[in-house]
């Protein structure tokens, strides 16, 4: 991809013409799911059908969730998509340890995404982000770790969710997004979780409608205040080399001017 994505629009695979819609829906990534959008009598009817778009180039990269790697039909998915030119990356889902990751890399020569999903998934975190160099991120499937830790309340993923964004950042991943927010009405609430995942350290997040998409890109692109911020630490920097304070009292070191350069990079989706 030419800019940092910030959005993944899933779609069921066994449902040709709204994947059609999805790909002209403004997604950064248009994510194909063959697993849990895809009745069990309806996977092999997802997978041709999927297959056969992917056949071509794509006007947006389109990534494939094939089916759990330990169940019956995620070998038929791998088979199926080995080689199509429109297929810009596999999610794999359930993943619990890095030699699942390597298995795939070397069959399939694409690149893969893991979605940590259980308990043993979290405990593997950084091993199986660094299983392969075919592994471009990880991220959380928080739907099934809720119903695998028994919880409840939304705070009880806090200690999940920053594990696989330190475990990402230390094997040199770009930062994890979000998981779906299943309330495709309930946008401020959507916003709100976004807001809380930015603060953690994700950067975008995956959506099950497009209304959903621009609720996601607004809340992950800097704001105008701190896109203004950073042009004046990066402008005291290049004045000054060291640690300094701003004439507002702000203190701003390295560490600082990184932070900085990373936002506006982002500004700009470079």
């Amino acid at each position: 991809m030419t800019r940092t994505p910030l959005t993944w629009l899933y779609v069921p695979g066994d449902r040709p013409r709204v994947v059609a819609k999805a790909l002209a829906a403004g997604a950064d990534v248009v994510v194909v799911d063959l697993e849990d959008a895809v009745a069990p009598d309806r996977k092999g009817y997802a997978r041709e059908a999927t297959a056969e778009l992917l056949t071509e180039a794509q006007p947006v990269p389109v990534h494939v969730r094939v089916n759990a790697l330990d169940g019956p039909w995620a070998a038929a998915d791998l088979t199926a998509l080995a080689g199509l030119r429109g297929l810009s990356g596999l999610r794999l889902p359930k993943v619990t340890s890095p030699d699942q990751v390597r298995q795939v890399a070397v069959a399939t020569p694409v690149p893969l995404y893991a979605l940590l999903e259980s308990a043993l998934g979290i405990e593997h975190a950084y091993a199986i982000a660094t299983a392969h160099p075919a592994l471009r991120g990880i991220a959380l499937g928080e739907a099934d770790l809720r119903a695998d830790l028994g919880v409840r309340g939304d705070a009880g993923l806090d200690w999940p969710r920053s594990r696989v964004i330190v475990a990402a950042r230390a094997a040199g991943l770009a930062p994890p997004s979000q998981t779906v927010h299943p309330d495709i009405r309930d946008l401020d609430g959507l916003a709100a979780s976004c807001a809380h995942g930015r603060a953690l350290g994700f950067l975008g997040r995956a959506a099950i409608h497009p209304r959903q998409l621009p609720v996601i890109e607004r809340a992950y692109l800097p704001t105008e205040a701190e896109i203004e911020h950073a042009e004046t630490v990066i402008k005291a920097a290049s004045a000054n080399e060291g640690a300094q304070a701003l004439p507002d009292g702000r203190f701003i070191d390295a560490a600082v001017v990184a932070m900085a350069r990373r936002t506006l990079s982002l500004a700009g989706r470079g």
